[in-house]
């Protein structure tokens, strides 16, 4: 059988106490190292921060996964023990490169590298995407050979999606917290249906992937005191991609409330994740077209765009934040009540967000 909502709902709440005290703790440890993010021309702080987040994240996520594994409850999900080991290699392949990278800057293509070994720990871990249903068309088996690409590919983008999105305090813990919880729900539900066997260990990474974030939120939230850093955005990414993978990669057939979607799974978490995807596609359109390196740093992201439009700081990413759950209902309702026209009222909520977005601060100027 397949774990209770109420064990999920006990290493959810292992993972945010876990990450909710060691955040301070590396905190502290950052800053006596003089491990520091400072202040300069790409970035929106004004002071020197602590940038060892993504330490202490893994540090949570480890702990859930232990606490996971003592727990009889989840004995089918570890019966095989490679998959659950392999996330965790790839996991900490990605913290400890993503730190590197923190304190004395690694090449792009050192970074690429990184990401090419994690992903191929994932594959060979078993973590593949096994069936791709494109929109339209029957679902495709992948040969192994493919399978291993898909998957690097897919980290690829997932991974750089969630760090290019890490500009404003809170921005990305929140958007992964919120991803994390909608994927848990959706991958709930297909459990329940018989449509993801009870083996799968894709909800349990991705219940543990928001509560670590939601446990590193209270130390990120603007202002912040530490900074997750590329070690905890490509880190948490990477779980991101585990549970994406374990869920969207393996179910196949058709399911009340994926007709929205076109039976293709593998757009769901697409749709989730739907700002650091857009801002990814945005940066390497704009920086293609302009001719510079697609690593080149700007201040050209949704984030920084929003805070010119003349939102605050908070606000920019509570409208972020905001418009993440607004997709997540896109995914959620059509899928629990298997009402495509549920679709109507969340599409007609993020119109009116993405109109205040636009001109509050042009009325609120007005007013002034």
């Amino acid at each position: 059988m397949a774990p209770s909502i109420s064990s999920y709902l006990v290493i959810f709440g292992v993972a945010v106490a876990v990450t909710l005290v060691a955040t301070p703790v590396m905190r502290r440890i950052s800053e006596r190292m003089g491990i520091m993010a400072e202040p300069d021309a790409r970035r929106v702080h004004t002071q020197a921060t602590a940038v060892l987040g993504g330490v202490a994240m893994f540090i949570g996520f480890v702990v859930a996964m232990g606490v996971a594994w003592f727990m009889s409850d989840f004995d089918v999900v570890f019966a095989t023990a490679s998959e659950p080991v392999g996330i965790v290699i790839a996991g900490l392949v990605m913290v400890v490169c993503g730190t590197y990278d923190d304190v004395r800057e690694m090449s792009a293509p050192a970074k690429v590298a990184a990401m090419v070994l994690a992903g191929s720990v994932l594959a060979f871990a078993g973590v593949t995407i096994l069936n791709l249903r494109l929109p339209v068309l029957d679902a495709l088996i992948l040969s192994q050979d493919l399978a291993f690409v898909v998957t690097v590919l897919w980290l690829l983008a997932i991974v750089n999606a969630i760090n290019l999105i890490d500009g404003l305090d809170g921005l990305a813990a929140g958007i992964v917290a919120i991803a994390g919880i909608t994927f848990f729900a959706y991958s709930i539900k297909l459990s329940d249906s018989e449509v993801l066997l009870s083996n799968n260990i894709g909800p349990l990474i991705a219940i543990i992937a928001s509560g670590v974030a939601l446990g590193f939120l209270p130390q990120n939230f603007h202002r912040a005191r530490i900074f997750m850093g590329d070690g905890g955005a490509l880190f948490l990414g990477t779980l991101l991609v585990a549970s994406t993978v374990s869920v969207g990669g393996r179910s196949s057939e058709p399911f009340t409330g994926q007709t929205y979607f076109l039976f293709a799974p593998m757009l769901i978490p697409l749709i989730i994740l739907a700002v650091p995807v857009v801002d990814v596609l945005w940066t390497v359109l704009r920086r293609t077209r302009a001719r510079t390196s697609i690593t080149a740093p700007d201040k050209e992201h949704l984030h920084h765009r929003l805070m010119r439009l003349g939102h605050g700081h908070r606000r920019s990413v509570l409208i972020l934040w905001l418009f993440t759950g607004l997709m997540s209902t896109l995914v959620l309702y059509p899928t629990y009540t298997g009402a495509g026209e549920a679709i109507v009222l969340p599409v007609a909520a993020a119109l009116v967000l993405m109109l205040y977005t636009v001109f509050h601060p042009v009325l609120r100027r007005r007013a002034n």
